[in-house]
């Protein structure tokens, strides 16, 4: 990564799309991912392999890869774009080995409760089904980013022990993940929480292989990227426009604009390699698809456009 630069994860795809009413169909959702690679976007989560029954917006993720892999091949994407998938299990990593993709996301809670409303099985259950992924993952060459879930706090259980995160956190890397994302589920975590368990998971983690996952429940997700850049963080998943959420994280809204963290950014003089003006374009066509206005800030009102000198009298 460039020195003085961030890496945007775009997580509108499958975090953006997993909690909306509206289930978008295959090529509505390869002409989104291609609007965010016209806007400068590198790494793309496209979708994943989960059973349709609990997350109906996902089904259809096969054909989205295929028809995004067929842009790409025609040049109409370019071939340094990163798609990645998220899969729960042995059974998804089969479809995404299928599919074609050479990275995949596994993920794990940091509370039991959350483990098991979200994927029906404890926090040890959820760390024995990533044995065949990963094994598969190795096999066919494929990499795996790690996510730790609810490492802030937890809709069921309140808050989360330190030391309980920092155990996870290295227990996912020790499984091999080449990069893992520290999630604020629902949006509940703070400046000062940040910096305290990011100076810890530094400790047993490389902080070259940590990203930041924000959702802005609270209005604190962009002081919140602020303070883990602060503590040597360079990758963030975002999702355009502020989309999404968890159907099992009640009350918890979506992941953190993308555009409201390039706009940070850019005021801070880093590098994300977006072009906000083309993120923002993507707004209004979004909020008809789903069929409801977008959540962020940035799109309502754009960056800082003078509308001309004012007459002074004398």
């Amino acid at each position: 990564m460039a020195k003085n630069s961030v890496a945007i994860v775009e997580m509108g795809l499958r975090d953006g799309l997993q909690n909306e009413k509206v289930v978008l169909d295959a090529d509505t959702r390869v002409e989104f991912a291609r609007r965010l690679i016209e806007a400068g976007t590198k790494r793309v989560e496209i979708g994943a392999f989960v059973s349709p029954q609990w997350v109906p917006q996902m089904a259809g993720t096969k054909e989205v890869v295929s028809k995004a892999f067929g842009l790409q091949k025609s040049g109409q994407i370019p071939k340094k774009t990163e798609f990645s998938v998220l899969v729960p299990n042995e059974r998804g990593m089969q479809d995404a080995i299928a599919s074609g993709v050479k990275e995949i996301a596994i993920f794990a809670a940091c509370s039991e409760s959350f483990s098991q409303k979200n994927i029906n099985c404890s926090i040890d259950e959820s760390f024995k089904r990533f044995e065949p992924v990963m094994a598969l993952a190795k096999k066919h060459k494929i990499k795996v980013r790690g996510y730790l879930s609810t490492c802030f706090g937890c809709p069921f259980e309140g808050k989360v022990p330190e030391a309980r995160v920092v155990k996870l956190a290295q227990r996912m890397h020790k499984l091999g993940v080449y990069e893992l994302s520290v999630g604020d589920t629902i949006g509940v975590a703070n400046v000062g929480q940040v910096h305290s368990l990011f100076k810890k998971i530094k400790k047993v983690v490389p902080v070259k292989k940590l990203a930041g996952h924000f959702h802005d429940t609270r209005g604190q997700a962009l002081a919140n990227i602020l303070a883990a850049y602060e503590e040597g963080v360079r990758v963030f998943d975002t999702s355009l426009g502020g989309l999404g959420g968890c159907p099992y994280a009640p009350g918890a809204t979506g992941n953190v604009a993308t555009e409201d963290v390039v706009y940070m950014f850019h005021g801070m003089g880093i590098k994300t390699g977006l072009n906000l003006d083309k993120l923002i374009a993507i707004d209004p066509w979004m909020s008809e698809k789903i069929q409801h206005a977008l959540p962020w800030k940035v799109g309502k009102v754009g960056p800082l456009k003078p509308l001309g000198k004012v007459a002074v009298s004398k």
